[in-house]
This record gives C-alpha cells, sequence and structure tokens, in this order.
C-alpha cells in the first residue's frame, strides 16, 4: 500500500494502477461501514483508492471540524489489511490553495433536510467530491446510505456534470444495537451512546408500521417522531418520509418512501434513514 500526500504524487502512484479503479472518499477515524465500502470496491475494481480529508468547507461556524475525530495510524492499518492499494491523504493547502474561489452550485436535491439545517454543507461537499474525482480518475466511487442526501447529491452531480464515474450506495452497516457505525458515535457518553439508539427504534417502527398497512406519510411520521419525544436525551431536527429520487416531502400514501431523521444526543448530531418498499 502507497500512502500519498500531494497531488502530484497521487497522479504518479494512479498511473502505476490498473482498470477498474474504485474510490472511497472519507474523512478518516474509519469504522466497519467505511470497510464495507472499501470491501465492495475491492469485488468490483481492480485497484483501490482511500482519500482521507477532513474537509473544513463542509463544517459550518458552529460544528464539530476542530473536534472531529482523527487517528490517521490506526486507519492506515485498516487499509492495509483490505488490500487497498492507494491513500490518499491531502492538505487543506492541496485542496484548497490561497485564492481558491470555485465551488459547485448544488440544486433542489441539497435544499431541504441536512441542506436546510446546514447551509453551505453540500457546496463544501460536492466541491471537494469534485475535486477528489479529477484527481483519482475513477472508474467507480463508493459512499454509504446512511448518508442517503449526500449519495443522491453526489450521484446527481455527476450526471450533471459529464462525470464518467459509476455512483455505488452500499448498505448502512449497524451496530448490533441498531446504531449506524458513525464517526461521530465516539464523541457520546455511555448514557448518550444508550439514547442514541432511538433513531433506529424510531425508524424500524416506521418501517414495520408500512409493512403492516400503514402508508399514510404523515402517520409514518408521527409513529417515528413519537418514539424519539419519548427518549429524554433526544432532540429531533427533523423526520421526514420523502421521494427516495427527489427528496420531495410525500404528503399522502407511500409506495416507495425514504423515512429521514437528523437528531441531537447531547452535542452529537446524528443522521439516519430507511427505505420502505422495494
Amino acid at each position: 500500500m502507497i500512502v500519498v500526500s500531494s497531488i502530484a504524487d497521487l497522479q504518479r502512484a494512479r498511473s502505476q494502477l490498473r482498470a477498474p479503479l474504485g474510490l472511497v472518499p472519507t474523512m478518516g477515524f474509519l469504522h466497519a461501514g467505511h470497510l464495507s465500502l472499501v470491501q465492495r470496491a475491492r469485488e468490483q475494481c481492480s485497484s483501490v483508492v482511500v482519500s482521507i480529508f477532513v474537509n473544513p468547507a463542509q463544517f459550518g461556524q458552529n460544528e464539530d471540524l476542530a473536534a472531529y475525530p482523527r487517528d490517521l495510524e490506526r486507519d492506515l492499518e485498516l487499509l492495509a489489511k483490505e488490500g487497498v492499494e492507494v491513500v490518499w491523504t491531502p492538505s487543506v493547502a492541496d485542496m484548497y490553495p490561497s485564492g481558491y474561489q470555485t465551488w459547485i452550485e448544488v440544486g433542489p436535491l441539497a435544499a431541504p433536510l441536512e441542506g436546510a439545517h446546514r447551509p453551505g454543507h453540500f457546496k463544501g461537499v460536492t466541491t471537494v467530491v469534485a475535486k477528489l474525482f479529477n484527481a483519482v480518475e475513477p472508474q467507480r466511487a463508493y459512499f454509504g446510505q446512511k448518508d442517503a442526501q449526500q449519495a443522491l447529491v453526489v450521484r446527481r452531480m455527476v450526471r450533471d456534470l459529464d462525470f464518467p464515474i459509476d455512483i455505488v450506495i452500499c448498505p448502512t452497516v449497524r451496530e448490533k444495537d441498531g446504531l449506524a457505525m458513525s464517526s461521530r458515535n465516539a464523541y457520546l457518553d455511555q448514557d448518550e451512546r444508550a439514547a442514541a439508539t432511538v433513531l433506529y427504534r424510531a425508524l424500524a417502527a416506521a418501517r414495520e408500521a408500512f409493512e403492516d398497512g400503514t402508508t399514510d406519510a404523515q402517520s409514518l411520521r408521527r409513529i417515528a417522531m413519537g418514539i424519539l419525544e419519548n427518549e429524554p436525551l433526544a432532540d429531533p431536527k427533523y423526520v421526514s418520509v420523502t421521494n427516495p429520487e427527489t427528496l420531495e416531502a410525500i404528503s399522502g400514501t407511500v409506495v416507495h418512501g425514504l423515512v429521514l431523521m437528523a437528531v441531537g444526543i447531547g452535542r452529537t448530531r446524528l443522521i439516519d434513514n430507511v427505505i420502505l418498499g422495494d
């Protein structure tokens, strides 16, 4: 495994890799969810590149950029075990050199949900992902279903800007108690960690109700919200039942949908979702 930092070193290493090439973009502090993306890329591609970059452009003024967990040595050990060919660890100066001023303008997919609650977030996400794609030139890139809106926004950007890349969205990986794996779970203390299971309990209740015949979107939302409201440590930011392709809120009967939520647990903001229907 080769570890590179500069774009010039990345391009030299990339020139030696066999196609198809898969890219797994990460912000590091890797967990089993990230590794599942690497494993899918390993199955589908001849070469795999993993990027590790905590992107300041996608953090708001009062968000957790400085505190975001980092452990590069451990990350590299995990990736070496997975047989990754190249790990790219660019610096902020590499990605946003002095005088940088070009950004991706995102559209309606990025407006609701995380976009509404975190202004500028998806401008930062799409810009850095576009830069990663340009530098690595993968044939496939791998994202997790846990960050469903991010995956859809990136897929839309790829289509709109004619990137010759397949976006592969992989299932959410969960702890045994249902909590979606996330680097931010490291912020939770013991009581908060127990309380955080409420996200999946709420989502699972909505999905079970749907499978039992409750198809009204508002009823499903109320079921999920009711469970969240019974957890004293939970501070729901939003619960939405949406079209899984457009993220437009569904106002009537759900045939195929996506239930998404963001919930504060202490000072930690967690997101999760489940798919309804085939």
